[in-house]
């Protein structure tokens, strides 16, 4: 007689095993195009698991959102040289050949859901909304932060989801000094 040893379980790998597959389902399909069930089995469990380590579809998005956006992906944290460094990282994330953007792909694809845009709004505030406006010296930080970003993401857009041929095929350097140009204006307190 054979005694087969059950498997070992193990509450972190199975939570980071279900929170990898979330990330790549939501980014890609966003909010309203994937299913617990769909993330469940990608992530080798059950959607009552899933559940289980997170409450609800709901609670499984915030932590994909929170996740993916506490992550700093192009703003940098100190002021020094904030509108520069930003331009130049927004333009290098965003050629042809760079990595994709996940967090802007998640934001772009879950926004038309109330909720989902909702959960992503107070992970902004908490984290890159955060960052930005702690960079920021003078009044009106919170503004100044909030264009800073919808410049960043209408850049990412036109550049790399749509691409729009005279972002898409910008010389770099020039496009990351008009980047800079614009952010300067946002960077620096008003007079």
């Amino acid at each position: 007689m054979t005694s087969t040893t059950p498997r070992r379980r193990n509450a972190a790998a199975t939570r980071e095993a279900i929170l990898t597959s979330a990330i790549a389902a939501f980014t890609e399909h966003g909010y309203d195009g994937v299913g617990v069930r769909d993330i469940a089995a990608d992530a080798g469990v059950t959607a009552m698991l899933v559940n289980r380590y997170f409450g609800s579809k709901e609670g499984l998005f915030t932590e994909v959102v929170d996740v993916s956006f506490a992550r700093p992906t192009m703003v940098p944290g100190t002021a020094d040289g904030l509108a520069t460094e930003t331009a130049r990282t927004l333009v290098a994330r965003t050629s042809a050949d760079a990595d994709h953007l996940g967090p802007f792909e998640l934001m772009l694809k879950s926004a038309a859901n109330p909720k989902a845009a909702e959960i992503m709004r107070s992970a902004i505030r908490r984290h890159v909304g955060a960052r930005f406006t702690a960079a920021l010296d003078g009044p009106d930080a919170d503004e100044r932060a909030e264009l800073g970003i919808a410049l960043i993401a209408g850049t990412w857009l036109m550049r790399r989801i749509i691409g729009t041929p005279a972002l898409r095929d910008a010389d770099p350097d020039l496009l990351a000094t008009q980047v800079a140009r614009m952010l300067a204006v946002v960077v620096e307190p008003p007079a």
